[in-house]
């Protein structure tokens, strides 16, 4: 037992203990998104199959349109813009790498159930997992779609930009210049937007733009066609709001209205964040 400031604390487990802790931690929050739906017959509404069909039949329909209309004309006007601006979105584009979104979360989640593990008592463990939902909805939202669309724009094979026109495909090929689409930076740009902004609706504008502005850096750069970025689009934000609902009909960060409407769940504030931080601090002092 030790005091810091007054107050009388546990001692901090052995590193061992708390190893072992940290890993026990993790497989259980692993396993939270595979429980049983809370409501299965909210969560089958969620998803109604005419939603589903008028959605797949817009995407389909842009898509189309883009490589009917706009692809071959992209292309051609991508040669014409200035070697700075090019330079410019080149840079930007590697922005809507997925790394940039899981390794910063899975870090996080290791030193959660890091600071889990030293720091006792319910309350305390209920508020790390509340923002370890969140964290794995994101990181699931991003992930997930990212390494559907890493496999299949390599057996459709369509062409990248070229000369060859945006009809070009060799597919069941495994080489980047034959996986135009769906655009992976695309995909991850918008699911980030979706998912990020359904756990914080605050940041909705900026994350919006975020997606649009990486979106148009991959026909700018000449890395896409509009129809791969509209591909890429559609299947991250469509994905990130699949796993959303996954997510609600277990209770986990969302919940299911009984009308089968998705509402989020009231999570940890940043004062009771803060307030966790300050505990671990102590300890370590």
């Amino acid at each position: 037992m030790t005091t810091t400031g007054g107050v009388k604390q546990d001692a901090a487990p052995p590193p061992a203990g708390m190893a072992r802790r940290a890993a026990a931690d993790l497989l259980a929050w692993a396993a939270l998104p595979g429980r049983p739906p809370r409501r299965p017959a909210a969560s089958a509404r969620m998803l109604p199959a005419s939603r589903v069909a008028a959605a797949l039949a817009l995407a389909a329909a842009a898509i189309g349109g883009a490589m009917f209309v706009l692809d071959a004309w992209a292309f051609g006007a991508q040669k014409r813009l200035p070697i700075a601006v090019i330079g410019a979105f080149n840079e930007i584009t590697d922005f809507g790498r997925s790394g940039w979104f899981l390794w910063p979360i899975g870090i996080l989640l290791v030193a959660l159930a890091f600071a889990a593990a030293a720091t006792p008592g319910r309350m305390v463990h209920l508020k790390i997992t509340s923002l370890v939902v969140r964290l794995e909805f994101v990181f699931a939202a991003i992930a997930v779609p990212g390494l559907a669309v890493t496999i299949v724009k390599r057996l459709i094979g369509r062409v990248r930009p070229s000369a060859l026109g945006p009809f070009a495909y060799v597919p069941f090929s495994w080489r980047p210049d034959y996986a135009g689409m769906p655009s992976g930076h695309a995909t991850t740009a918008f699911a980030a937007a979706v998912a990020i902004g359904a756990v914080w609706p605050r940041a909705r504008p900026l994350l919006w733009l975020y997606a649009v502005v990486i979106a148009l850096s991959r026909v700018i750069i000449a890395a896409h066609y509009p129809s791969d970025v509209i591909a890429g689009a559609f299947v991250g934000g469509f994905a990130a709001l699949i796993i959303r609902n996954h997510f609600a009909a277990r209770r986990l960060g969302f919940a299911v209205a009984r009308a089968g409407a998705v509402h989020r769940l009231p999570g940890p504030s940043w004062r009771r964040i803060a307030s966790v931080a300050a505990r671990l601090r102590a300890r370590g002092s």
